[in-house]
Formats: structure tokens, sequence, C-alpha cells
């Protein structure tokens, strides 16, 4: 079921009217109070755009899951690891993983962890070869 309150929370993250998150979908300020008042359900092609607006998963606008994306999930499963977090934070942000990162949706947290590490050695290896 569509987490009316989420949205408003992103929208609101956002800085947004629901005016302007109307105008951005391209629908009326009522529609979109509507779905966050829970009287009206997106259909799956908006919820899908909503998520994609704001950076969360479907199941997070769901309410499947409290983790509104993988990098998110990611962070969590070795926020007991300062040295991974620290790396992990770089690591995010790279275009060339982006794929990689949203693979992490059906894994266990200490599987996620692992491949952090692995990554973390080829890093590792690699900035030793070129010093």
């Amino acid at each position: 079921m569509f987490s009316g309150d989420r949205l408003k929370h992103l929208r609101l993250e956002k800085n947004l009217t629901q005016i302007e998150l109307g105008k951005i979908f391209n629908t009326s300020h009522a529609t979109i109070n509507r779905y966050e008042k829970g009287v009206n359900e997106p259909d799956s092609e908006t919820i899908n755009k909503f998520a994609d607006f704001f950076n969360v998963s479907t199941d997070y606008l769901l309410g499947r899951t409290n983790t509104k994306n993988n990098k998110e999930r990611i962070s969590h499963a070795i926020n007991d690891d300062v040295e991974l977090l620290e790396f992990w934070n770089t690591l995010k942000e790279r275009p060339d993983l982006q794929l990689m990162f949203k693979q992490t949706k059906d894994l266990k947290e200490n599987d996620i962890k692992q491949i952090i590490k692995i990554i973390k050695a080829f890093e590792d290896e690699e900035a030793s070869i070129e010093d």
C-alpha cells in the first residue's frame, strides 16, 4: 500500500509545495494532496516516477522497507566498521559502480559488508601499485 506520509516527508525534505510537486509531475496539487492523505493511490508508473525523482526505492514508498535506497542500506550494513564506512562514503558517488549498488537490494547485510571489503581490497591494491 502506498505511503502518503512518506511522499509528504520526501516532498518536504526537498522544500516543495504540493503545487510545485504537482507541476513537476503534470498533475494538480489536489491529486498530490489526495496521495499524501491516502485518499487515492498513484498507479505503478507514477510510483516509479516518484521513486526516481526522490531517489528512493518503490519498496520504501510502498512501506515495505524503512530503508530509502540501496546506498542507505549499504551504509547501514557497514556502520559498525569506521574504516569501511569512510571508504564507502567516497565510493558511493562513483558512477561506474551505480549498477552494482542497485544489485545489492536482495543481499543480506553481511554479504553487502563482504562486497565492500572486497572492493576496498582491490582499491588498496591498485593504490599500492600506483605508488
